[in-house]
């Protein structure tokens, strides 16, 4: 299958950086290389300050042969997402995508998935607990009515740790959650380049949203433009062996479904 989007893009990598033709053109580029015509940026929105829509509408007359979002990423920074929120309610018309996200778990200071500190967050915790707390705070995300999709669903697995219990009913609470809500689920390729080493959500995650007819998005979370569309001839073919047969874009918050061309 022919994969053509990628809506999970951090072109200000982890720092402010204002947008710029200079910082947004080797995106587009590297899109185009790989054959995506449908991108969306989705910086973090602790780094708000830096997102200029007039950069973005310029970048689109430069590049008429892509579709390019305008998105943000959201997640619980106790300290930064109060202010974050706040612009996305303030630019709501203004943004087609929004992303919502989980990197805090008790510690205000630090992601849990930062590659390796993070790790030490887990170190002698009960894991089902943290599990569930971490499915929980998704549930709020989604809860907030501000997202249009989710990414990497089962992050919380990215440092290899596994749970005892089983967390089917725990997984099925929180996809009726997305469900209800009417929001996607991205099929995210960087957890193919993080310590689990699997693509993020698992394969069962995947095809109990299957079943419930919740939509994904493609997405490589690149933080680099060298890493847009990152192992997508390997997601396609795993979309193809789960049966996964359309993808959704977004434009002004409204979903499009795509059928995927063989």
């Amino acid at each position: 299958m022919n994969l053509f989007s990628d809506y999970h893009m951090h072109p200000q990598g982890h720092r402010v950086q204002r947008y710029t033709q200079e910082l947004l053109q080797p995106w587009a580029d590297s899109a185009r290389k790989r054959g995506l015509i449908d991108i969306a940026f989705t910086d973090h929105d602790r780094y708000h300050a830096g997102i200029d829509f007039a950069e973005i509408d310029r970048l689109r007359e430069r590049n008429p042969d892509l579709r390019i979002r305008a998105g943000i990423e959201v997640d619980n920074d106790p300290v930064h997402s109060p202010a974050g929120r706040k612009w996305i309610e303030q630019n709501w018309d203004r943004l087609d995508f929004v992303l919502g996200s989980v990197h805090f778990l008790d510690r205000a200071d630090q992601m849990f998935d930062s590659v390796p500190h993070g790790a030490v967050q887990f170190e002698g915790r009960n894991i089902d607990e943290i599990y569930a707390d971490y499915f929980r705070r998704v549930r709020g995300l989604i809860e907030s009515g501000l997202v249009d999709a989710l990414a990497h669903l089962d992050l919380i697995k990215i440092h290899g740790h596994r749970p005892k219990a089983d967390i089917a009913a725990l997984v099925n609470e929180t996809l009726e959650s997305i469900r209800a809500r009417n929001v996607a689920v991205e099929l995210s390729t960087a957890g193919w380049r993080k310590p689990v080493n699997e693509l993020y959500p698992s394969d069962p995650i995947i095809k109990s949203a299957t079943e419930k007819g919740i939509p994904f998005t493609t997405a490589s979370d690149a933080h680099s433009y060298v890493q847009v569309g990152e192992n997508f001839d390997r997601l396609s073919r795993k979309m193809a062996e789960l049966d996964i047969r359309q993808v959704c874009v977004f434009k002004k918050h409204k979903r499009i479904d795509v059928p995927l061309q063989l």
